[in-house]
Formats: structure tokens, C-alpha cells, sequence
């Protein structure tokens, strides 16, 4: 009976690690740059929406901050051993999200203030809209051949700052258009939800495809997979 392969080659989580700490790299010097201009335009603005906005990309740079601190290690044992702090990190960092921005969108609703039209807001969320959807995709595909849940984590963090941008946008862009300021802190609610959710998956080490405890390695355990992980190995999400 021939031994199937539960992993990459050390060669390949080289160059796959390496591909990670420069997607993480981009997504921290972006995070930066959105930060800054989402936290400047929503006070010029009154703006909740806009500050909850630079709000996450603060968040979003810690949790990519982790995910650099675990892939700085240039070991592979080490980088896995960092592994579940790594995910505590992104699993909090979500939960401090969803609090903010459930919090933001009900005060938003009660009518706590009302938003100036911002065109740095609007050009901001749709650059990030236009932006975003790429990093996670790249960081996502590496992250699961890796085998790296933090990695993984991450780049759904990146997702939601997506799911997020395109919140914003809608709701600048009707309230600049129509005033209809209502829109944006109901879909930011939802989004709320699914921060949590991804939160509690990280905090948990769900969505990854690591290698289990036993190394299976017999066909049977290879017909058994029906999410593409491969034998012996934990679903993704």
C-alpha cells in the first residue's frame, strides 16, 4: 500500500510562507494608509460609519500583524507552534470588530448625529472594494495549501474588511445621493453577525486544513474526504 502525501513539500511551505509574509506585508501597509484616511475623513465628516471603518483597518493590521509575527519564524515546527496564539489574536480581534461596529450601527439607527457627504470617504471604500478581494483570495489559497489555519483566519478578516468597504460605499453614496442614513447601519449589523461567527470559528482553530493528530494514509481514508483537504486532514471552510 503506497503512502499518500498529507502536505507540501518543505520546499513548497518555503516559498508558500514566503508568499504569505509578503501578502501580509501589503495588507498591513494598505490597512495603514486606510486608516488613516477613513479616521480623518469621518471626523472631518461626523461620520460614524467612516470612523468604524478605520477602526477596523486598526484591527485588521493587528491581526495581520500576528500572522507576520507566526510566519517571521523561519522554522516550519516554530511557525506551527506559534499557530493558535496567532489565531487568538485574529478570533478576538473579530469579536472587537462585530462589538464596535453592532454598537456603531445602533447608535447610527437611533440617529446619534448625522453624516456629512464625504468624497475621500467614497473614494477610499471603493479603492478598498476594488482592492481587498484580491489580497484575501491570494492569502486564502496559500493559507489552505499550507495547511495554516492564522493564515486562513486572516484572509477571512480581509474578506470582511471587503464586506465591509462595499457597506460603506452604499451607504456614503445614498446618504450623499438620496439621505437615505438608515442604510448603512443596518447592513453593518449583518456584518456584525458574521464577524462573530468568524471570530468564534478562529478562537476555536476552525477553517483549516492542517494535518491531524494521526497521519492517515491508507486509500480508504482518501475516499472518505469530501472537502478536498485530502486524507487525515481538517476541512476548510
Amino acid at each position: 500500500m503506497t503512502a499518500l502525501s498529507l502536505g507540501p513539500t518543505p520546499a513548497r511551505r518555503d516559498v508558500l510562507a514566503r508568499r504569505i509574509r509578503l501578502l501580509v506585508a501589503a495588507t498591513i501597509g494598505y490597512n495603514v494608509v486606510e486608516a488613516a484616511v477613513a479616521l480623518t475623513a469621518g471626523t472631518l465628516a461626523s461620520s460614524t460609519a467612516l470612523i468604524g471603518f478605520g477602526l477596523d483597518s486598526v484591527i485588521e493590521v493587528s491581526s495581520a500583524a500576528a500572522v507576520a509575527w507566526q510566519f517571521s519564524a523561519p522554522d516550519h515546527a516554530v511557525r506551527q507552534a506559534r499557530e493558535r496564539t496567532t489565531l487568538r489574536i485574529i478570533g478576538v480581534s473579530f469579536l472587537v470588530l462585530a462589538a464596535y461596529v453592532a454598537v456603531d450601527s445602533v447608535r447610527a439607527l437611533t440617529g446619534t448625529g448625522e453624516a456629512e457627504r464625504s468624497v475621500p470617504g467614497i473614494v477610499i471604500a471603493a479603492l478598498s472594494l476594488a482592492v481587498m478581494p484580491f489580497l484575501s483570495a491570494a492569502q486564502r489559497r496559500a493559507g489552505r495549501e499550507l495547511g495554516s489555519a492564522s493564515a486562513v483566519a486572516d484572509s477571512k478578516q480581509t474578506l470582511l474588511c471587503t464586506y465591509l468597504s462595499a457597506v460603506l460605499l452604499a451607504g456614503l453614496v445614498l446618504n450623499a445621493a438620496l439621505g437615505w442614513s438608515w442604510a448603512d447601519p443596518v447592513a453593518a449589523l449583518a456584518i456584525a453577525a458574521i464577524a462573530v461567527r468568524e471570530g468564534l470559528d478562529a478562537w476555536q482553530g476552525k477553517g483549516c486544513c492542517a494535518p491531524s493528530a494521526a497521519e492517515v494514509k491508507s486509500a480508504d481514508a482518501k475516499a472518505a474526504d469530501t472537502c478536498g483537504c485530502g486524507p487525515g486532514r481538517a476541512c476548510c471552510d
